[in-house]
């Protein structure tokens, strides 16, 4: 499913305008993000915990080449799901 077949689901299931419901996803990625770039963790019980992880610099290497090379490290978003999440997809 992508944002657009998200948004006529979510408009259907609540009654309300695409239009509407499209300002309301579009809101509720803008604050998880700005919250993650913040360093904070969102937690929605029952669905899950979006965070962020640091990754330490590593050795890689080039596949084409097969050179060995640095990898710097990095900031990355991280997802862990929660119980009633976990539940219903299994």
């Amino acid at each position: 499913m992508r944002k657009p077949e998200l948004i006529a689901a979510i408009a259907s299931d609540t009654l309300q305008s695409k239009t509407e419901v499209e300002r309301t996803v579009n809101s509720f990625l803008d604050v998880i993000s700005k919250q993650l770039a913040a360093g904070n963790e969102v937690a929605l019980m029952g669905f899950g915990t979006f965070s962020v992880k640091k990754r330490p610099a590593r050795q890689g290497r080039n596949p084409q080449t097969g050179e060995p090379m640095q990898i710097a490290a990095s900031t990355v978003p991280a997802f862990k799901a929660g119980n009633s999440l976990k539940s219903a997809v299994n």
